[in-house]
């Protein structure tokens, strides 16, 4: 199984006045790559994103885990919890990043996937609905994508919302937000998991999910345009 450390490349991301600091695994033969939007104060050493990460790898996607925030930015939000939920901030450095991508050599190719958390997942859907040639595919995992606001009305990109069966507040919050979304679209509630998907196994089922979403819209929908995608799921009544 890949390592993601190891297999990693330092990169340095210019976003604006500053500097991002990302780890880059582009496996050989890659034609799409997943960029992480973390939040409430994660980073890209996250082992949640970790493990996605290296699941995406083993699925032949490419990945970029980077910081949304510079240290002195992290330092100020772990002290006062504002910067994770500036996700017009956090929107902007994905869509930095995924410019950063496009523009390298090995990267032009390359179809662009996001993967969000918390207030990173309302990131991903900014960013998708502000550059809809550039994101194909998104993937939230006990995410806020309701913070997207109206928003959520311009998304383009199949959407995969994944919440856990014991988090009911986030999971209220993902109904309501599925209900705006106007493209392809599914709701995955994994059940018996809370919002972190702590219990064994549980993260692991995230991961399945995500590579499978990803590998189907990044990949295999443009080898065959006229397959058809995974069947939107309907939130749990009530």
């Amino acid at each position: 199984m890949p390592d993601h450390d190891s297999d990693a490349r330092g990169v340095e991301i210019a976003a604006g006045d500053v500097a991002l600091t990302g780890d880059l695994v582009l496996p050989e033969g890659a034609g799409a790559i997943v960029l992480f939007a973390h939040g409430s104060g994660s980073s890209r050493h996250s082992p949640r994103n970790q493990l996605v990460a290296r699941r995406l790898a083993e699925a032949g996607l490419a990945t970029l885990l980077f910081d949304l925030l510079t240290p002195a930015e992290g330092r100020y939000d772990r002290a006062t919890g504002e910067l994770r939920f500036d996700v017009l901030l956090l929107a902007d450095r994905l869509l930095r990043a995924a410019e950063w991508v496009r523009g390298q050599s090995g990267g032009r190719h390359l179809q662009v996937g996001c993967f969000g958390s918390s207030t990173g997942a309302a990131a991903a859907l900014i960013t998708a609905a502000a550059r809809p040639e550039l994101v194909t595919a998104i993937v939230s995992r006990g995410g806020r994508p309701d913070l997207a606001g109206e928003v959520l009305d311009d998304v383009c990109a199949p959407t995969l919302l994944i919440v856990g069966g014991e988090d009911r507040l986030v999971m209220d919050l993902n109904e309501l937000a599925y209900s705006r979304l106007r493209c392809e679209k599914r709701l995955e509630i994994v059940p018996g998991a809370t919002h972190l998907f702590e219990e064994p196994g549980k993260l692991e089922q995230v991961a399945e999910l995500a590579a499978a979403w990803f590998r189907h819209f990044l990949v295999e929908e443009l080898a065959t345009p006229a397959a058809t995608g995974p069947a939107p799921s309907q939130p749990p009544a009530g």
